[in-house]
Protein backbone atom coordinates (compact mmCIF):
# COMPACT_ATOMS: atom_id res chain seq x y z
CA UNK A 1 0.00 0.00 0.00
CA UNK A 2 1.38 3.48 -0.78
CA UNK A 3 0.55 6.91 0.74
CA UNK A 4 -2.65 7.06 -1.22
CA UNK A 5 -5.90 5.87 0.83
CA UNK A 6 -6.80 2.42 -0.62
CA UNK A 7 -9.82 2.58 -1.67
CA UNK A 8 -10.63 -1.39 -2.18
CA UNK A 9 -11.34 -2.56 2.16
CA UNK A 10 -12.97 -6.18 2.00
CA UNK A 11 -14.80 -5.00 4.87
CA UNK A 12 -17.80 -3.09 5.12
CA UNK A 13 -18.40 -3.87 9.08
CA UNK A 14 -16.19 -5.24 12.23
CA UNK A 15 -18.39 -8.01 11.51
CA UNK A 16 -17.18 -8.53 8.15
CA UNK A 17 -13.93 -8.22 9.13
CA UNK A 18 -14.24 -10.78 11.90
CA UNK A 19 -15.73 -13.34 9.84
CA UNK A 20 -13.02 -12.83 6.87
CA UNK A 21 -10.33 -12.91 9.51
CA UNK A 22 -11.59 -16.62 10.62
CA UNK A 23 -11.73 -17.87 7.07
CA UNK A 24 -8.29 -16.31 5.92
CA UNK A 25 -6.48 -17.20 8.69
CA UNK A 26 -7.77 -20.06 10.37
CA UNK A 27 -5.14 -22.58 11.49
CA UNK A 28 -3.31 -19.07 12.83
CA UNK A 29 -3.35 -18.50 16.14
CA UNK A 30 -5.43 -15.86 17.16
CA UNK A 31 -5.49 -15.55 21.00
CA UNK A 32 -3.42 -16.61 24.10
CA UNK A 33 -4.30 -15.74 27.21
CA UNK A 34 -2.67 -17.98 30.07
CA UNK A 35 -3.59 -21.39 29.29
CA UNK A 36 -5.90 -20.62 27.04
CA UNK A 37 -5.21 -20.69 22.73
CA UNK A 38 -7.90 -20.54 20.23
CA UNK A 39 -7.13 -20.25 16.54
CA UNK A 40 -8.77 -17.57 14.06
CA UNK A 41 -11.45 -20.06 13.39
CA UNK A 42 -12.14 -20.72 17.06
CA UNK A 43 -12.26 -16.98 17.74
CA UNK A 44 -15.07 -17.08 14.35
CA UNK A 45 -17.00 -19.42 16.52
CA UNK A 46 -16.73 -17.72 20.10
CA UNK A 47 -17.76 -14.37 18.50
CA UNK A 48 -20.65 -15.35 16.88
CA UNK A 49 -21.72 -17.60 19.71
CA UNK A 50 -21.65 -14.48 21.40
CA UNK A 51 -23.61 -12.58 18.83
CA UNK A 52 -26.24 -15.11 18.75
CA UNK A 53 -26.07 -14.76 22.75
CA UNK A 54 -26.94 -10.82 22.46
CA UNK A 55 -29.50 -11.04 19.73
CA UNK A 56 -31.44 -13.62 22.34
CA UNK A 57 -31.01 -11.28 25.15
CA UNK A 58 -33.08 -8.82 23.13
CA UNK A 59 -30.67 -6.70 22.06
CA UNK A 60 -31.25 -4.45 18.55
CA UNK A 61 -29.65 -2.95 15.89
CA UNK A 62 -28.28 0.39 17.32
CA UNK A 63 -28.42 -0.45 20.97
CA UNK A 64 -25.57 0.42 23.63
CA UNK A 65 -23.70 -2.74 25.13
CA UNK A 66 -21.09 -1.67 27.32
CA UNK A 67 -17.74 -3.83 29.01
CA UNK A 68 -16.17 -2.69 31.80
CA UNK A 69 -13.52 -5.24 32.28
CA UNK A 70 -9.36 -5.79 32.14
CA UNK A 71 -7.39 -6.86 28.78
CA UNK A 72 -9.22 -10.68 28.55
CA UNK A 73 -10.36 -13.14 25.95
CA UNK A 74 -14.05 -12.73 27.29
CA UNK A 75 -13.38 -8.80 27.00
CA UNK A 76 -12.44 -9.44 22.96
CA UNK A 77 -15.34 -11.98 22.28
CA UNK A 78 -18.34 -10.28 24.25
CA UNK A 79 -16.90 -6.88 22.45
CA UNK A 80 -16.84 -8.47 18.74
CA UNK A 81 -20.21 -10.44 19.42
CA UNK A 82 -21.73 -7.26 20.44
CA UNK A 83 -20.88 -5.59 17.68
CA UNK A 84 -21.81 -8.26 15.46
CA UNK A 85 -24.98 -8.63 16.56
CA UNK A 86 -24.86 -4.68 15.63
CA UNK A 87 -24.99 -3.02 18.93
CA UNK A 88 -22.86 -0.18 19.57
CA UNK A 89 -19.57 -0.93 21.91
CA UNK A 90 -19.62 1.28 25.14
CA UNK A 91 -16.06 0.26 26.78
CA UNK A 92 -15.81 1.80 30.36
CA UNK A 93 -12.36 2.46 31.96
CA UNK A 94 -11.33 -0.29 33.91
CA UNK A 95 -9.66 2.64 36.64
CA UNK A 96 -12.82 3.90 36.75
CA UNK A 97 -14.61 4.08 40.43
CA UNK A 98 -18.50 2.77 40.19
CA UNK A 99 -19.77 6.26 40.65
CA UNK A 100 -18.01 6.77 37.34
CA UNK A 101 -18.84 3.94 35.54
CA UNK A 102 -22.32 4.36 36.17
CA UNK A 103 -22.29 8.00 34.52
CA UNK A 104 -21.16 6.69 31.41
CA UNK A 105 -23.86 3.70 31.54
CA UNK A 106 -26.87 6.39 32.14
CA UNK A 107 -25.16 8.80 29.78
CA UNK A 108 -25.15 6.08 26.52
CA UNK A 109 -28.50 4.61 28.08
CA UNK A 110 -26.75 0.82 27.56
CA UNK A 111 -28.67 -1.92 27.38
CA UNK A 112 -26.57 -4.42 28.38
CA UNK A 113 -23.26 -4.73 30.38
CA UNK A 114 -20.60 -7.12 30.27
CA UNK A 115 -17.98 -6.59 33.49
CA UNK A 116 -15.51 -8.37 35.40
CA UNK A 117 -15.96 -10.29 38.54
CA UNK A 118 -12.86 -8.63 41.10
CA UNK A 119 -9.96 -6.85 39.10
CA UNK A 120 -6.68 -5.87 41.63
CA UNK A 121 -9.33 -6.63 44.83
CA UNK A 122 -12.33 -4.42 43.31
CA UNK A 123 -15.87 -5.66 43.14
CA UNK A 124 -16.93 -3.66 39.57
CA UNK A 125 -20.39 -5.46 40.68
CA UNK A 126 -20.31 -4.12 44.25
CA UNK A 127 -18.74 -0.53 43.12
CA UNK A 128 -21.73 -0.19 40.49
CA UNK A 129 -24.60 -1.33 42.63
CA UNK A 130 -23.02 1.08 45.42
CA UNK A 131 -23.20 3.83 42.86
CA UNK A 132 -27.00 2.84 41.49
CA UNK A 133 -28.42 1.59 44.35
CA UNK A 134 -31.74 3.64 44.21
CA UNK A 135 -33.55 4.69 40.88
CA UNK A 136 -37.33 4.38 39.34
CA UNK A 137 -35.92 1.54 37.15
CA UNK A 138 -36.69 -2.54 37.52
CA UNK A 139 -33.80 -4.31 36.16
CA UNK A 140 -30.70 -5.36 37.87
CA UNK A 141 -29.50 -1.80 38.77
CA UNK A 142 -32.30 0.23 39.90
CA UNK A 143 -30.37 3.89 39.51
CA UNK A 144 -29.83 2.29 35.49
CA UNK A 145 -32.86 2.68 34.53
CA UNK A 146 -32.47 1.23 31.17
CA UNK A 147 -29.79 -0.94 32.04
CA UNK A 148 -31.76 -4.60 31.61
CA UNK A 149 -28.97 -7.23 31.77
CA UNK A 150 -25.71 -7.41 33.42
CA UNK A 151 -23.67 -10.59 32.60
CA UNK A 152 -20.61 -11.55 34.78
CA UNK A 153 -17.67 -12.67 32.66
CA UNK A 154 -16.79 -14.75 35.42
CA UNK A 155 -18.46 -18.64 36.61
CA UNK A 156 -20.15 -17.28 39.40
CA UNK A 157 -22.82 -13.75 39.36
CA UNK A 158 -25.13 -12.47 41.93
CA UNK A 159 -28.89 -12.82 41.89
CA UNK A 160 -30.22 -10.92 39.25
CA UNK A 161 -27.18 -10.70 37.31
CA UNK A 162 -25.99 -13.58 35.04
CA UNK A 163 -22.71 -15.48 34.29
CA UNK A 164 -21.00 -15.74 30.76
CA UNK A 165 -21.66 -19.22 30.99
CA UNK A 166 -25.58 -19.13 31.14
CA UNK A 167 -25.76 -15.94 28.93
CA UNK A 168 -23.99 -17.66 26.23
CA UNK A 169 -25.97 -20.42 26.13
CA UNK A 170 -29.15 -18.26 25.50
CA UNK A 171 -28.11 -17.68 22.51
CA UNK A 172 -28.06 -21.63 21.07
CA UNK A 173 -31.51 -21.39 20.20
CA UNK A 174 -30.38 -18.63 17.85
CA UNK A 175 -29.94 -19.97 14.33
CA UNK A 176 -27.12 -19.03 12.54
CA UNK A 177 -29.36 -18.03 9.88
CA UNK A 178 -30.13 -15.23 12.36
CA UNK A 179 -26.66 -13.79 12.99
CA UNK A 180 -25.28 -13.68 9.45
CA UNK A 181 -28.67 -11.70 8.49
CA UNK A 182 -27.80 -9.36 11.64
CA UNK A 183 -24.43 -8.79 10.50
CA UNK A 184 -25.09 -8.85 7.01
CA UNK A 185 -27.68 -5.39 7.94
CA UNK A 186 -24.48 -3.45 9.37
CA UNK A 187 -24.55 -0.17 7.00
CA UNK A 188 -20.44 0.78 7.26
CA UNK A 189 -21.87 3.94 7.97
CA UNK A 190 -23.47 2.65 11.14
CA UNK A 191 -21.90 3.56 14.70
CA UNK A 192 -19.52 1.07 15.82
CA UNK A 193 -18.38 2.50 18.94
CA UNK A 194 -18.56 5.07 21.30
CA UNK A 195 -15.40 6.24 23.18
CA UNK A 196 -16.20 8.36 26.23
CA UNK A 197 -13.59 11.34 26.77
CA UNK A 198 -13.54 14.42 28.72
CA UNK A 199 -13.18 17.90 28.00
CA UNK A 200 -12.91 21.35 29.69
CA UNK A 201 -16.02 20.75 31.19
CA UNK A 202 -15.22 18.12 33.14
CA UNK A 203 -18.13 16.14 32.07
CA UNK A 204 -17.41 13.17 29.79
CA UNK A 205 -18.27 13.10 25.92
CA UNK A 206 -18.56 10.29 23.97
CA UNK A 207 -17.27 10.31 20.70
CA UNK A 208 -19.02 8.01 18.16
CA UNK A 209 -17.17 6.56 15.59
CA UNK A 210 -18.35 4.09 12.57
CA UNK A 211 -17.26 0.62 11.35
CA UNK A 212 -16.01 2.12 8.03
CA UNK A 213 -14.03 5.07 9.85
CA UNK A 214 -12.52 1.72 12.43
CA UNK A 215 -11.74 -0.13 9.69
CA UNK A 216 -10.13 2.10 7.69
CA UNK A 217 -8.08 3.93 10.14
CA UNK A 218 -6.56 0.67 11.57
CA UNK A 219 -6.02 -1.00 8.46
CA UNK A 220 -3.86 1.96 7.48
CA UNK A 221 -2.15 2.42 10.78
CA UNK A 222 -1.53 -1.60 10.34
CA UNK A 223 0.57 -0.72 6.80
CA UNK A 224 2.26 2.24 8.03
CA UNK A 225 3.69 0.21 11.22
CA UNK A 226 3.97 -2.47 8.70
CA UNK A 227 1.97 -5.13 10.88
CA UNK A 228 2.11 -8.30 9.30
CA UNK A 229 0.35 -12.23 9.24
CA UNK A 230 1.96 -14.46 12.15
CA UNK A 231 2.97 -11.25 14.20
CA UNK A 232 2.51 -11.85 17.38
CA UNK A 233 1.43 -8.97 19.64
CA UNK A 234 1.61 -7.99 23.04
CA UNK A 235 -1.01 -6.07 24.01
CA UNK A 236 -0.58 -4.08 27.21
CA UNK A 237 -2.86 -1.26 26.18
CA UNK A 238 -6.06 -1.70 27.85
CA UNK A 239 -8.54 -2.32 25.41
CA UNK A 240 -11.21 0.15 26.45
CA UNK A 241 -8.74 2.49 25.18
CA UNK A 242 -8.46 3.10 21.06
CA UNK A 243 -4.87 2.20 21.52
CA UNK A 244 -5.54 -1.27 22.88
CA UNK A 245 -8.81 -2.36 21.03
CA UNK A 246 -8.31 -0.85 17.73
CA UNK A 247 -4.80 -0.42 17.36
CA UNK A 248 -4.60 -4.27 19.15
CA UNK A 249 -7.79 -5.87 18.41
CA UNK A 250 -8.75 -4.32 15.24
CA UNK A 251 -5.24 -4.27 13.58
CA UNK A 252 -4.21 -8.23 14.73
CA UNK A 253 -7.71 -8.88 12.69
CA UNK A 254 -6.95 -7.57 9.64
CA UNK A 255 -3.78 -8.95 9.47
CA UNK A 256 -3.64 -12.67 11.05
CA UNK A 257 -1.37 -11.42 14.03
CA UNK A 258 -1.95 -13.03 17.46
CA UNK A 259 -2.71 -11.16 20.39
CA UNK A 260 -1.70 -12.19 23.70
CA UNK A 261 -3.60 -9.59 26.45
CA UNK A 262 -2.12 -8.75 29.23
CA UNK A 263 -4.46 -7.43 31.96
CA UNK A 264 -2.05 -4.79 34.18
CA UNK A 265 1.42 -3.62 33.59
CA UNK A 266 3.69 -4.72 35.28
CA UNK A 267 7.15 -5.00 33.57
CA UNK A 268 8.14 -8.75 34.93
CA UNK A 269 5.40 -10.28 33.36
CA UNK A 270 5.88 -8.47 30.04
CA UNK A 271 9.71 -9.80 30.08
CA UNK A 272 8.48 -12.94 30.51
CA UNK A 273 5.32 -12.68 27.86
CA UNK A 274 8.51 -11.32 25.43
CA UNK A 275 10.12 -14.36 25.73
CA UNK A 276 7.84 -17.21 25.86
CA UNK A 277 5.54 -16.24 23.55
CA UNK A 278 8.22 -14.97 21.08
CA UNK A 279 6.10 -11.38 21.35
CA UNK A 280 7.13 -8.91 17.56
CA UNK A 281 5.05 -6.23 18.24
CA UNK A 282 4.84 -4.24 21.39
CA UNK A 283 2.90 -0.70 21.47
CA UNK A 284 2.60 1.42 24.50
CA UNK A 285 3.26 4.25 26.36
CA UNK A 286 7.69 5.37 26.52
CA UNK A 287 6.89 4.17 30.61
CA UNK A 288 6.42 0.92 29.58
CA UNK A 289 9.66 0.78 26.59
CA UNK A 290 11.71 2.54 29.26
CA UNK A 291 10.64 -0.09 32.43
CA UNK A 292 12.08 -2.70 30.28
CA UNK A 293 15.18 -1.05 28.80
CA UNK A 294 15.64 -0.43 32.76
CA UNK A 295 15.08 -4.05 34.05
CA UNK A 296 17.80 -4.95 36.35
CA UNK A 297 17.14 -8.53 34.75
CA UNK A 298 16.80 -7.69 31.28
CA UNK A 299 19.21 -9.50 29.79
CA UNK A 300 17.97 -13.23 31.56
CA UNK A 301 15.24 -13.08 29.17
CA UNK A 302 15.03 -13.38 25.26
CA UNK A 303 13.90 -10.37 23.59
CA UNK A 304 15.27 -10.95 20.05
CA UNK A 305 11.79 -11.74 18.63
CA UNK A 306 10.89 -8.06 18.96
CA UNK A 307 10.85 -5.94 15.94
CA UNK A 308 7.84 -3.59 16.04
CA UNK A 309 7.49 -0.60 18.55
CA UNK A 310 4.79 1.88 18.43
CA UNK A 311 4.25 4.45 21.16
CA UNK A 312 3.15 8.22 21.50
CA UNK A 313 0.86 9.92 24.16
CA UNK A 314 3.68 11.46 26.05
CA UNK A 315 7.29 13.09 24.69
CA UNK A 316 9.47 10.60 23.82
CA UNK A 317 13.12 11.09 24.33
CA UNK A 318 15.73 10.51 21.80
CA UNK A 319 17.40 8.28 24.02
CA UNK A 320 14.94 5.66 24.53
CA UNK A 321 14.63 5.83 20.51
CA UNK A 322 18.14 5.05 20.44
CA UNK A 323 18.19 2.23 23.07
CA UNK A 324 15.34 0.47 21.49
CA UNK A 325 17.41 0.47 18.17
CA UNK A 326 21.04 -0.52 19.76
CA UNK A 327 20.09 -2.14 22.95
CA UNK A 328 17.25 -4.33 21.64
CA UNK A 329 17.93 -3.94 17.97
CA UNK A 330 14.48 -3.36 17.45
CA UNK A 331 14.09 -2.57 13.58
CA UNK A 332 11.06 -0.30 13.82
CA UNK A 333 9.99 2.05 16.38
CA UNK A 334 7.48 4.75 15.04
CA UNK A 335 5.42 7.55 17.20
CA UNK A 336 2.41 8.51 16.55
CA UNK A 337 -0.64 11.09 17.88
CA UNK A 338 -4.32 10.73 17.66
CA UNK A 339 -7.41 11.33 19.85
CA UNK A 340 -10.65 9.88 20.47
CA UNK A 341 -12.68 12.47 18.23
CA UNK A 342 -10.33 11.40 15.39
CA UNK A 343 -10.76 7.26 15.96
CA UNK A 344 -7.40 7.43 17.70
CA UNK A 345 -5.15 8.22 14.86
CA UNK A 346 -3.92 11.48 13.28
CA UNK A 347 -0.35 11.43 12.40
CA UNK A 348 2.00 9.12 12.50
CA UNK A 349 5.91 8.56 12.01
CA UNK A 350 7.14 6.38 8.64
CA UNK A 351 9.15 2.76 8.81
CA UNK A 352 12.75 4.56 8.28
CA UNK A 353 12.31 8.30 9.50
CA UNK A 354 15.62 9.31 11.28
CA UNK A 355 15.77 9.23 15.82
CA UNK A 356 15.49 12.61 15.73
CA UNK A 357 12.01 12.84 14.03
CA UNK A 358 10.63 9.37 15.63
CA UNK A 359 11.46 11.11 19.06
CA UNK A 360 10.76 15.26 18.53
CA UNK A 361 7.52 14.48 16.59
CA UNK A 362 4.58 12.42 16.25
CA UNK A 363 5.46 12.19 12.18
CA UNK A 364 2.78 13.35 9.36
CA UNK A 365 -0.99 12.79 8.32
CA UNK A 366 -2.14 9.49 7.96
CA UNK A 367 -3.60 8.95 4.09
CA UNK A 368 -7.05 10.76 3.70
CA UNK A 369 -5.94 13.51 6.73
CA UNK A 370 -5.33 17.17 6.65
CA UNK A 371 -3.53 18.74 9.70
CA UNK A 372 -3.92 22.83 10.29
CA UNK A 373 -2.32 24.60 12.54
CA UNK A 374 -4.33 27.60 13.41
CA UNK A 375 -4.63 30.87 14.59
CA UNK A 376 -7.08 31.95 17.46
CA UNK A 377 -9.87 33.01 14.56
CA UNK A 378 -8.81 29.32 12.35
CA UNK A 379 -6.80 30.66 10.45
CA UNK A 380 -3.80 28.37 9.08
CA UNK A 381 -0.54 29.42 10.18
CA UNK A 382 3.00 28.82 8.16
CA UNK A 383 5.49 25.68 9.20
CA UNK A 384 7.30 26.63 12.40
CA UNK A 385 4.78 28.79 14.38
CA UNK A 386 2.55 27.77 17.16
CA UNK A 387 -1.43 27.29 17.27
CA UNK A 388 -4.17 24.53 17.70
CA UNK A 389 -4.17 21.62 15.57
CA UNK A 390 -6.99 21.32 13.79
CA UNK A 391 -7.70 18.22 11.69
CA UNK A 392 -9.89 17.04 8.99
CA UNK A 393 -10.11 13.49 7.28
CA UNK A 394 -12.22 10.73 6.98
CA UNK A 395 -11.79 9.20 10.44
CA UNK A 396 -13.16 12.54 12.44
CA UNK A 397 -15.91 11.45 14.65
CA UNK A 398 -19.76 12.00 13.61
CA UNK A 399 -20.11 14.38 16.71
CA UNK A 400 -20.45 13.73 20.43
CA UNK A 401 -23.29 11.21 21.52
CA UNK A 402 -26.60 13.13 21.48
CA UNK A 403 -24.75 16.53 22.43
CA UNK A 404 -25.06 18.64 19.44
CA UNK A 405 -23.83 22.01 20.87
CA UNK A 406 -20.76 20.35 22.29
CA UNK A 407 -20.25 18.79 18.54
CA UNK A 408 -21.13 22.15 17.35
CA UNK A 409 -18.21 23.71 19.11
CA UNK A 410 -15.68 20.52 18.37
CA UNK A 411 -16.54 20.31 14.73
CA UNK A 412 -16.48 23.62 12.40
CA UNK A 413 -19.14 23.79 9.49
CA UNK A 414 -16.46 22.39 7.18
CA UNK A 415 -15.51 19.87 9.02
CA UNK A 416 -12.35 20.65 10.76
CA UNK A 417 -11.79 19.11 14.49
CA UNK A 418 -10.33 21.42 16.54
CA UNK A 419 -8.16 19.29 18.98
CA UNK A 420 -7.51 21.82 21.77
CA UNK A 421 -4.17 20.72 20.80
CA UNK A 422 -1.39 23.28 20.51
CA UNK A 423 1.56 22.08 17.84
CA UNK A 424 3.94 22.90 15.33
CA UNK A 425 4.08 21.74 11.51
CA UNK A 426 7.96 21.21 10.56
CA UNK A 427 8.66 22.29 6.85
CA UNK A 428 8.65 18.27 5.99
CA UNK A 429 4.45 18.21 7.56
CA UNK A 430 6.20 16.33 11.01
CA UNK A 431 3.83 17.85 13.75
CA UNK A 432 4.93 18.27 17.36
CA UNK A 433 2.97 19.00 19.77
CA UNK A 434 4.07 21.28 22.35
CA UNK A 435 0.95 22.19 24.87
CA UNK A 436 -2.62 21.19 25.68
CA UNK A 437 -5.22 24.32 25.46
CA UNK A 438 -7.53 21.83 27.28
CA UNK A 439 -4.69 21.50 29.94
CA UNK A 440 -5.33 17.78 30.02
CA UNK A 441 -2.42 15.73 30.96
CA UNK A 442 -1.13 12.00 30.45
CA UNK A 443 -0.58 10.10 33.27
CA UNK A 444 1.75 6.23 32.04
CA UNK A 445 -0.19 6.97 29.36
CA UNK A 446 -3.50 7.65 29.98
CA UNK A 447 -5.53 11.17 29.41
CA UNK A 448 -5.75 13.31 32.57
CA UNK A 449 -8.61 15.84 32.36
CA UNK A 450 -8.02 18.96 35.18
CA UNK A 451 -11.72 19.97 34.71
CA UNK A 452 -12.74 16.68 35.86
CA UNK A 453 -10.09 16.20 38.54
CA UNK A 454 -11.06 19.12 39.88
CA UNK A 455 -15.13 18.70 39.68
CA UNK A 456 -14.56 15.68 42.11
CA UNK A 457 -12.34 17.63 44.30
CA UNK A 458 -14.62 19.96 44.80
CA UNK A 459 -16.86 17.60 46.27
CA UNK A 460 -14.85 17.45 49.14
CA UNK A 461 -16.60 18.81 51.87
CA UNK A 462 -12.90 20.57 53.69
CA UNK A 463 -12.04 21.93 50.13
CA UNK A 464 -13.15 25.84 48.83
CA UNK A 465 -11.55 26.08 45.77
CA UNK A 466 -8.90 24.02 43.98
CA UNK A 467 -6.79 23.49 40.50
CA UNK A 468 -4.86 20.56 38.62
CA UNK A 469 -2.10 21.08 36.61
CA UNK A 470 0.37 18.13 35.23
CA UNK A 471 3.61 18.37 36.55
CA UNK A 472 6.74 16.25 35.08
CA UNK A 473 7.32 12.45 36.97
CA UNK A 474 10.26 10.40 35.84
CA UNK A 475 8.52 7.42 35.53
CA UNK A 476 4.75 8.32 34.41
CA UNK A 477 5.59 11.05 32.15
CA UNK A 478 3.59 13.58 34.32
CA UNK A 479 0.94 13.29 37.18
CA UNK A 480 -1.54 15.24 38.87
CA UNK A 481 -0.38 18.27 41.07
CA UNK A 482 -3.27 20.18 43.36
CA UNK A 483 -3.44 23.46 44.11
CA UNK A 484 -6.10 23.60 46.86
CA UNK A 485 -7.52 26.43 49.22
CA UNK A 486 -9.32 24.97 52.18
CA UNK A 487 -12.64 26.18 53.82
CA UNK A 488 -12.62 28.61 56.83
CA UNK A 489 -12.04 26.71 59.89
CA UNK A 490 -10.76 23.05 57.96
CA UNK A 491 -7.73 21.66 58.70
CA UNK A 492 -7.39 18.83 56.19
CA UNK A 493 -3.58 17.68 55.39
CA UNK A 494 -2.29 17.19 51.63
CA UNK A 495 -2.34 13.03 52.79
CA UNK A 496 -6.20 13.50 53.64
CA UNK A 497 -6.88 14.94 50.43
CA UNK A 498 -4.87 11.98 48.32
CA UNK A 499 -6.59 9.22 50.59
CA UNK A 500 -10.25 10.58 50.03
CA UNK A 501 -9.10 11.00 46.18
CA UNK A 502 -7.90 7.68 46.15
CA UNK A 503 -11.61 6.51 47.32
CA UNK A 504 -13.46 8.56 45.18
CA UNK A 505 -11.63 8.61 41.69
CA UNK A 506 -9.85 6.39 39.46
CA UNK A 507 -5.88 5.98 40.34
CA UNK A 508 -4.41 8.06 37.47
CA UNK A 509 -6.72 10.79 38.10
CA UNK A 510 -5.38 11.10 41.94
CA UNK A 511 -3.32 13.86 42.67
CA UNK A 512 0.16 13.11 43.63
CA UNK A 513 1.09 15.89 45.25
CA UNK A 514 -1.34 18.99 47.43
CA UNK A 515 -0.14 22.41 47.92
CA UNK A 516 -2.85 24.48 49.90
CA UNK A 517 -2.48 28.40 48.74
CA UNK A 518 -4.72 31.26 50.37
CA UNK A 519 -6.09 32.07 47.09
CA UNK A 520 -6.17 30.39 43.24
CA UNK A 521 -4.20 33.27 40.60
CA UNK A 522 -6.78 34.51 38.20
CA UNK A 523 -7.38 36.51 35.58
CA UNK A 524 -9.72 40.08 35.23
CA UNK A 525 -12.31 37.36 33.42
CA UNK A 526 -12.14 34.75 37.35
CA UNK A 527 -10.55 32.44 35.12
CA UNK A 528 -7.28 29.98 36.68
CA UNK A 529 -3.94 30.88 35.55
CA UNK A 530 -2.88 27.61 34.92
CA UNK A 531 0.30 28.78 33.47
CA UNK A 532 1.45 30.63 36.77
CA UNK A 533 0.59 27.31 38.74
CA UNK A 534 2.77 25.59 36.28
CA UNK A 535 5.48 28.05 36.57
CA UNK A 536 5.71 27.28 40.48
Amino acid sequence: MSEDVRGDLRWGSVAELVRDAAERYAEREAVVDGRVRIDYAQLGERVERAAAACIAAGVEAGDRVAVWAPNTLEWIVSALGAVSAGAVLVPLNTRFKGAEAAYVLRRSRARLLFVTGTFLGTSYVASLRRAAAEGPGTGPLPGLEHLEQVVVLAEDAPASFRTWKDFLAGGDRVPAEAVSARAAAIRPDAPSDIIFTSGTTGSPKGAVITHAQTLRCYDVWSELAGLREGDRYLIVNPFFHTFGYKAGIIACLTRGATMVPQPVFDVDTVLANVAAERISVLPGPPTLHQSLLDHAHRDHHDLSALRLVVTGAAVVPLRLVERLRGELRIATVLTAYGLSEASGIVTMCRRGDPAEVIAETSGRPVPGTEVRIADPEGAPLPAGRAGEVWVRGHHVMRGYFEDPAETARAITPDGWLRTGDVGVLDADGNLRITDRIKDMFIVGGFNAYPAEIEQLLGLHPDIADVAVVGVPDPRLGEVGKAYAVRRPGATVTADDLIAWSRREMANYKVPREVEFVGELPRNAGGKVLKRELRAR
